[in-house]
């Protein structure tokens, strides 16, 4: 029986990182992680590393290493069974769901994981993380042999989430990210527990890696007290093509003339709006209040239970395509990738 094989990339981030001289955390090549971590030669899997390039912290990431990592996993998805991503945790939720978007009919699993503490500290959880992201990455029904999850998801402490869906709550704790609007797709305890009524799986179909994304986008978060002028600023960017509107509660936003007529002049230049709910559970139902009905005649799309991470490389990649203004607005407003939760 042939070994199930897995290419890990390896992108930079806490898990390979090291205290440098002046005691700063600075990343390091991941054959040092090799080295630190024996029991990855314990898996009865290939393990093969690539590096994306020099490592870097999760801050810098940025839309090229996205496309980047999309043509890497395209280029080797007939070589390996599964895919893991050793990423920063700062930014993975943006990561994992741009990744999401831009590999379309998935039918391999990719695992972003990382850690909270380097690899080197007695209490690291790196070890934990990549070896169960492994695990994940080559799960196989047990009968048929086929893909378990065939999605692109973030495995952390002991939770397999949906990329798309994913969100860092916490710096300071091993249980660094939630999915607040879905359920996990897998639990790590003992055994590995998958929840396959909430795995997407789609009918077989040759994998496309897109490789364009639309930068000129924004997010706006609105908050008591927040002016005409700052909202101009962001909407009245000369080559904005789309904005993420973080609204209250279930979509509401301000009714003042100022602000509606900021939000119209935006619609007629043709910028996207999508509107997000603050609130981390929850979803946007506009035109349940006064103070959202308003953006329905506006223009702005309604963005349902998406997290602001996902709806902002959504936007990117929906813009990235390139079609026309209905086509386009429709595209934004359903759901492409299981980031929504059809009602």
């Amino acid at each position: 029986m042939l070994e199930t094989s897995i290419l890990v990339i390896y992108t930079g981030g806490t898990a390979g990182m090291a205290y440098n001289k002046q005691g700063e955390l600075v990343p390091m090549n991941f054959e040092h992680i090799r080295r630190k971590m024996p029991e990855l030669h314990q898996l009865h899997m290939q393990v093969h590393v690539v590096n994306l390039g020099p490592p870097i912290d999760s801050s810098n990431i940025t839309v090229a290493d996205w496309l980047r990592l999309a043509a890497l996993i395209r280029d080797n998805y007939t070589r390996y069974d599964g895919f893991v991503v050793l990423h920063g945790t700062d930014t993975m939720a943006y990561s994992a769901a741009a990744l999401s978007f831009l590999l379309e009919n998935l039918g391999k699993t990719v695992v972003f994981t990382g850690a909270q503490v380097p690899v080197g500290r007695i209490r690291t959880d790196a070890r934990r993380n990549l070896v169960t992201a492994l695990e994940m990455a080559a799960a196989r029904y047990p009968r048929a042999g086929t893909v378990r999850v065939p999605e692109v998801c973030v495995f952390f402490n002991e939770l397999l989430i949906r990329g798309n869906r994913a969100k860092k709550v916490e710096s300071q704790q091993y249980n660094a990210f939630r999915s607040e609007n879905y359920p996990p797709l897998a639990k790590a305890g003992i055994e590995l527990e998958f929840n396959d009524k909430q795995i997407r799986l789609l009918p077989a179909a040759p994998l496309r890696a897109h490789q364009r994304l639309d930068d000129r986008v924004t997010i706006l978060k609105l908050f008591p007290g927040i002016t005409e002028r700052q909202v101009q600023a962001q909407l009245g960017a000369d080559d904005l093509r789309g904005c993420v509107l973080e609204t209250y509660g279930s979509g509401n936003a301000p009714t003042a003339p100022w602000f509606v007529e900021c939000l119209r002049a935006a619609r007629e230049r043709g910028v996207q709006l999508l509107n997000v709910s603050q609130c981390e559970e929850g979803r946007v139902v506009q035109g349940r209040y006064e103070t959202s009905s308003h953006l329905t005649e506006l223009g702005v799309i309604g963005g349902d239970d998406i997290t602001v991470e996902a709806a902002i490389t959504k936007l990117m990649f929906v813009l990235g395509l390139e079609r026309d203004e209905a086509t386009t607005r429709r595209l934004l407003g359903q759901d492409l990738r299981g980031e929504i939760t059809p009602i």
